[in-house]
């Protein structure tokens, strides 16, 4: 299964889990969602720029959104650090990826990534930063009584 299918699993059931109350972001939650969001987005850049960048560089990126991924499961708990670790953990086959060649090929196991594995990781983040950015921001509460009468 492609990482983007994976995480795109996860972020459902969040929002599921958002939508029918068993997950309910506290602040505290909501300021950490937003800054995971912004390093992921800082560390994977659009597609259509990105995608130009050489191999290596891509690679440091996916490798810098999954230490934002690690920052902020070891600051949190409960939902929003369940929910991280299970996407970080579908984003786990960037760490057995090379970008070098490898002398007798000798890389304990590293394998060098396809460009479109590359894309798939990348485009996971991309997904997994935009659910945290639109679940992350406040919504606005109604004005007036809850039947909507002034």
């Amino acid at each position: 299964m492609s990482m983007v299918k994976a995480v795109e699993q996860v972020v459902h059931e969040a929002e599921l889990q958002l939508t029918d109350g068993t997950w309910q972001l506290t602040a505290t939650d909501s300021a950490l969602a937003l800054q995971t969001a912004a390093a992921l987005d800082t560390a994977v850049g659009p597609a259509e720029t990105h995608q130009s960048l050489p191999g290596i560089e891509r690679l440091a990126a996916l490798r810098e959104a999954l230490a934002a991924l690690a920052l902020t499961i070891a600051r949190t708990h409960g939902h929003l650090a369940w929910f991280l670790a299970d996407a970080s953990s579908h984003l786990a086959p960037v760490l057995h990826w090379r970008a070098l060649e490898a002398p007798d090929n000798r890389a304990f196991g590293a394998v060098l990534p396809t460009g479109d594995e590359l894309a798939d990781a990348e485009d996971a983040v991309r997904l997994l930063a935009a659910m945290l950015t639109h679940r992350a921001v406040p919504r606005e509460q109604p004005v007036g009584p809850a039947d909507g009468t002034r």
